[in-house]
């Protein structure tokens, strides 16, 4: 397995036919191969073959949508999830949206990592399935109570269900007007301790 931290990420070329050139191997690739690099850990760079411009972002987001809409594959991704991420997209809140979705997503992938490890020493097929279906709605009420927490007021302007009234206006009435760098990293450091807080329940 590659190490991204340390190792060179490999450069990918996309052409105008679409097609991928791995520069490593110096042969051409498919999505679903960059999908299988990146499960195995290995990082990569896809840059565009006529003027340079780095489209990993638009690559790693196309592996994604051929995931999701692969025939018989599990959904990832909740339809209640995708129509909050649209939302923020013109919220004042989206500089706060990265930070927050990569640490949830570090949180859910360590605890399954070591859950992953331990089961498989200790117990059989059967057991471990069982355990993983457990930890997964662990995790999931962990993610959900998180997202919560970062938008305590639904598009209608209320409360969401469950809502302390003075947990949920918190946030809020803490807000500076947009733009402000310094409320934008005060915001982010009062959210990291709460979910951190969160995650140690």
């Amino acid at each position: 397995m590659a190490d991204s931290g340390k190792s060179t990420p490999t450069v990918i070329k996309k052409y105008a036919n679409r097609r991928l050139y791995h520069t490593g191997t110096s042969t051409y690739v498919t999505l679903e191969d960059l999908a299988a690099m990146v499960q195995a850990g290995e990082d990569f760079v896809v840059y565009d073959a006529k003027s340079g411009e780095d489209i990993t972002r638009s690559v790693l987001t196309q592996i994604i949508f051929e995931q999701e809409n692969k025939a018989g594959a599990e959904n990832l991704l909740p339809v209640a999830f995708l129509r909050q991420l649209i939302r923020f997209y013109g919220d004042s809140m989206r500089a706060m949206v990265p930070s927050f979705l990569e640490y949830s997503m570090d949180h859910l992938a360590r605890e399954q990592d070591g859950l992953r490890e331990k089961m498989s020493q200790t117990f059989g097929p059967t057991a471990f399935q069982h355990a993983m279906e457990e930890q997964v709605r662990a995790n999931m009420s962990f993610f959900n109570e998180a997202m919560r927490m970062f938008t305590p007021f639904n598009a209608g302007g209320q409360a969401a269900p469950g809502d302390k009234p003075a947990e949920a206006s918190a946030p809020v009435a803490a807000a500076a007007p947009k733009g402000e760098l310094d409320d934008l990293k005060r915001q982010m450091a009062e959210m990291q301790s709460r979910l951190e807080a969160l995650a140690k329940k």
